[in-house]
């Protein structure tokens, strides 16, 4: 691989050479929060103003912290102003019903409000929240919708770890983003020359002379990150995507792809006045990933992507001045963590494999290193559901990379737990509870986990790759979680109710919604048995009819929601 070394002022062309405070964003706590997707105006650059998106302010979003089982409620208002500019919002590793998980079909219009209502499950560790609208996630999060979630819990906090946010305990949210000729954010470009943390470039953060806690986020659209120190010192992983480890792990790199969060202890006692830099090591990142000096072959390349100077580069995300130890410093690692409890390969009753390939749209060959891509040889599509998985079922997934790109492979609802790598074992750091994992190109990867607590068989659960323009261009599919038991958690609490009559139906039917809002609006939605959405419609009265003369005879699955709620029914249609 190439070595070289690109300093702050070289990268930005003499721009913005001056440090800047890295920016803590504000923390919300309680269990009520209130968020506005809001347009925004940020210089990046000094004097130039950048048309920005933000929350609560002009770019990214505030950290929200949780505590584990509480209920809460999420307001999230779509206040952005453009043609066709509805949004979602993901809570990115958080395990939660279907209906509130924010995904593509949780589509949040302009000047409307979610409200969606959950209890907090995961145990503690980071996780973060952005936009997934089909088509549309990678704008939304370059642009700067993206945010960090702390939850707490009474295992961590019996461990002696630093956890005063924003003075032992700091957000690292490490991007890289495109600017056109007027500085303006561009995607779908492979010129991401310009890394941040926390939307700031060029950044140092002021931390004491003790052990300090970095929540490591990458969230990034398309690069993955070799994190390091320029002293090579270790540093100390304790917690990557679904919280603790059970043990800590001692590293001096630590690759994340996008999406992947970790939690470090950098030990900086005796270092006060000394200058240590939180660096991306690129000219060390396997061949390959995004980020690599190279990526494909002479045959199959990324666009532009040898023209970007960041890539295979070394360079600096952020510098860490050392100051005085504050009142109550921590300054010793901890060894044991938390009781991890991985599933037995032997109580799987279920394997399914995914192909991570890629698809020829026209009579040309596809690019094994830019797609099209799918999975299983399939494109997203909104109307389909791609898998079926029962409550309380263990399942082993196998993903087989066919692509010449590495691809961070993201599943909702759960967290898993990495089995083997093509056959071999599983590294420490990747031990713990995923909800991301990068798969190389050629290789096979299985995980285990489970799908507990929520079912629901017409909203479904995305699963997909990490690589926004990949995600966004079709390289995701989705899949419900169904209740054969009756054991499931009720999706939300509610008194609202359908009932559906005749049922069975021949040519029409009758939905009666019993809790309806006066002057709301409920969303009825019918798929077929293969998942294929075969009705849709906005509905201001609590009673429907439905023509069926068109349908094929058989099982079909209706859902109405309203307001944050949701009933599910089968119809049985005969002709």
């Amino acid at each position: 691989m190439k070595k070289s070394f690109l300093t702050i002022g070289v990268f930005i062309s003499g721009i913005a050479l001056a440090q800047n405070p890295l920016f803590i964003p504000p923390a919300l706590t309680g269990t009520t929060f209130n968020l506005t997707v809001q347009n925004g105006v940020t210089q990046f650059y000094p004097s130039v103003n950048t048309p920005t998106y933000g929350i609560n302010g002009p770019l990214l979003a505030p950290t929200l912290i949780l505590n584990k089982f509480d209920w809460v409620t999420m307001n999230v208002t779509n206040t952005l102003v453009g043609n066709g500019n509805s949004t979602t919002m993901h809570w990115h590793g958080l395990h939660l019903p279907a209906m509130a998980d924010g995904g593509p079909h949780q589509v949040i219009a302009q000047n409307t409000t979610w409200s969606p209502t959950f209890q907090v499950l995961n145990t503690a560790g980071t996780f973060w929240y952005h936009p997934h609208g089909e088509g549309k996630t990678d704008l939304h999060v370059s642009k700067g919708l993206a945010g960090m979630i702390i939850i707490k819990d009474n295992v961590e906090a019996a461990i002696t770890l630093p956890r005063t946010y924003g003075v032992d305990d700091f957000p690292v949210i490490a991007q890289t983003k495109s600017f056109d000729i007027l500085n303006q954010i561009a995607i779908s470009t492979g010129y991401d020359t310009v890394p941040m943390v926390n939307g700031i470039i060029d950044p140092y953060l002021d931390a004491p002379a003790q052990v300090i806690r970095l929540r490591l986020l990458n969230g990034s659209s398309g690069r993955s990150f070799l994190f390091g120190l320029s002293t090579n010192a270790n540093f100390h992983l304790v917690a990557n995507d679904g919280g603790l480890l059970d043990t800590t792990v001692t590293l001096n790199r630590l690759l994340l792809s996008n999406g992947e969060r970790a939690e470090i202890l950098v030990d900086l006692t005796g270092l006060q006045g000394d200058t240590v830099f939180l660096m991306n090591y690129g000219s060390e990142i396997q061949h390959g990933i995004m980020g690599a000096d190279s990526v494909g072959d002479g045959f199959n390349q990324v666009p532009d992507y040898y023209n970007n100077f960041l890539n295979g580069a070394d360079f600096n995300l952020l510098q860490i001045n050392v100051v005085a130890q504050n009142g109550n410093p921590v300054t010793t690692i901890p060894t044991t963590l938390a009781a991890l409890n991985p599933w037995s390969e032997s109580s799987a009753t279920v394997n399914r494999r995914f192909e991570l390939d890629t698809l020829s749209e026209m009579f040309t060959m596809p690019n094994l290193a830019e797609g099209p891509f799918g999975i299983n040889r399939k494109f997203f599509d909104m109307d389909s559901i791609n898998e079926v998985v029962y409550l309380n079922d263990i399942e082993i997934w196998t993903l087989h990379n066919k692509t010449m790109v590495a691809h961070p492979f993201h599943i909702h609802d759960v967290q898993f737990y990495i089995l083997d790598i093509n056959g071999g074992p599983v590294p420490a750091h990747q031990r713990g509870q995923k909800d991301v994992v990068l798969v190389m190109p050629g290789d096979s990867l299985r995980f285990i986990t489970k799908f507990e607590d929520f079912a629901d068989d017409s909203v479904p659960f995305m699963y997909h790759c990490h690589l926004l323009h990949h995600e966004d261009d079709g390289m995701m599919g989705s899949f419900v979680v169904i209740d054969t038991s009756g054991t499931g958690v009720p999706e939300m609490a509610t008194l609202f109710t359908t009932d559906v009559y005749p049922n069975p139906a021949s040519a029409e039917f009758t939905l009666s919604m019993n809790g309806f809002s006066p002057g709301g609006t409920a969303i009825v939605t019918v798929y077929n048995a293969i998942g294929q959405r075969v009705f849709s419609v906005s509905c201001t009265e609590p009673s429907l009819k439905i023509d069926t003369r068109s349908w094929n005879s058989g099982v079909y699955a209706l859902t109405v929601s309203q307001d944050g709620n949701t009933s599910s029914r089968k119809i049985l249609v005969r002709h």
